[in-house]
């Protein structure tokens, strides 16, 4: 059966408390901080069923509100990228601090403009960040600079119906210089709500994460020997 520590947690950033929710299995090989799309919360149902995957294959995740209630009323917050980036920093942070928390590998998982601001903040974490996925995000609105200085091995996933999306996914696409991969999920549309598309985007993800938290394990290990 399969054990999953939960914690309800604030972080805070500048003058506001953000929540999220904290979910660790036993002996976990990493941990995913989410960044939500537009309009969304730690409560998106999408976001949670990607977690609930990485749980079952010993990654943990963090799903955070990036903005407060009162914020989330101004539509402009929600695409504010450096605001949302400025959040999902003052968590790695605190991750990174947390004595509850073992100094595991970590990397983002991003929806819509919440894939923008993993990718700012990947840019600016540098190797501190293993690996990005993005689902049916906006890479674009990271901007230029910031794509063009991840590090970390970039997943972008996009719907095969997403047909505005795909075009800015693949301007980002060849703007990024790290490991990366374009996935396109045919017959999924923006939100993956086609029967099996989501699990098709759980499976990438899982996938992917899992190899690169092995593989750097796995460097580590031929380090000290």
């Amino acid at each position: 059966m399969l054990t999953v520590k939960k914690d309800l947690i604030r972080i805070r950033s500048d003058a506001v408390e953000i929540e999220g929710l904290l979910e660790v299995p036993a002996h976990p090989i990493g941990l995913v901080l989410f960044a939500h799309g537009s309009g969304s919360s730690r409560f998106s149902h999408r976001n949670n069923y990607v977690a609930a995957a990485l749980h079952a294959s010993q990654i943990g995740s963090l799903l955070l509100d990036l903005l407060t209630p009162q914020e989330d009323q101004d539509v402009k917050n929600r695409f504010d990228i450096s605001l949302l980036t400025q959040r999902l920093n003052a968590a790695s942070n605190w991750l990174r601090q947390s004595s509850e928390i073992p100094s595991i590998p970590l990397a983002l998982f991003g929806a819509s403009t919440g894939a923008a601001a993993a990718l700012q903040l990947a840019a600016i974490r540098g190797t501190d960040i293993v690996a990005v996925v993005s689902r049916g995000g906006r890479p674009d609105l990271a901007g230029p600079e910031a794509l063009e200085k991840v590090k970390a091995p970039t997943l972008l996933i996009v719907g095969g119906d997403d047909d505005v999306v795909i075009d800015l996914n693949r301007d980002a696409y060849a703007r990024l210089q790290c490991k990366k991969r374009l996935e396109i999920i045919p017959g999924a549309t923006h939100l993956f709500e086609e029967s099996g598309k989501l699990q098709a985007v759980a499976a990438l993800a899982v996938d992917w994460f899992h190899w690169h938290f092995q593989e750097l394990t796995k460097s580590k290990r031929e380090v000290h020997i």
